[in-house]
C-alpha cells in the first residue's frame, strides 16, 4: 500500500481586540503622575481622580473624556489640550492655563477656576454648576 501524503493545512485564527481609538497610553500615565510633564501625551480617558498635577505641562495632551475628579491642577499648562467632555468635578484649577484648549461638554461642578486663562478655549456646553470661577473668562452660558 502506498501512503499518501496531503499536503499540511495550516489553520490561522485571527483574533481582533477592539480598542477604542483614544484609548489612554498607560506609558503617558505613569510619565505624567512622576514627572508632571507630558506635553501632547495620549491621556484620552484616563482616570486620574485625586491626582496631585501642580504645574503639570500638559500643552496639547489629548484628555478627551479623562477623568479628572477632585484632581490639582493649579498652575498646570493645558494650552491647547483636548478637555472634551472632560470630568472636572471637584478639580482645583486655580492658575491654570488653559488658552486655546478645548472643553467642549466639560464637567466643571463645583470645580474652582480661579484666574484660569481661558484665552480662545472652546467653553460650550460646560456644566459649571457651583463651579467657583473669578478672573477667567468662564461665564454663565459657557463663553
Amino acid at each position: 500500500m502506498k501512503a499518501v501524503m496531503l499536503p499540511a493545512i495550516a489553520l490561522v485564527a485571527t483574533v481582533s481586540l477592539t480598542l477604542p481609538a483614544s484609548a489612554e497610553n498607560p506609558a503617558h500615565v505613569r510619565r505624567l503622575l512622576e514627572t508632571r510633564e507630558c506635553a501632547g501625551c495620549n491621556l484620552a480617558g484616563a482616570d486620574l481622580t485625586g491626582a496631585h498635577l501642580i504645574g503639570a505641562d500638559l500643552r496639547n495632551a489629548n484628555l478627551q473624556g479623562a477623568i479628572l475628579k477632585n484632581t490639582n491642577l493649579e498652575g498646570a499648562d493645558l494650552t491647547g489640550a483636548n478637555l472634551k467632555v472632560a470630568n472636572l468635578t471637584e478639580a482645583f484649577a486655580t492658575n491654570a492655563v488653559l488658552d486655546d484648549a478645548n472643553l467642549a461638554g466639560a464637567n466643571l461642578t463645583n470645580a474652582k477656576l480661579i484666574h484660569a486663562s481661558t484665552i480662545g478655549a472652546t467653553l460650550t456646553n460646560i456644566d459649571i454648576t457651583g463651579a467657583q470661577i473669578f478672573g477667567s473668562g468662564i461665564s454663565i452660558g459657557g463663553d
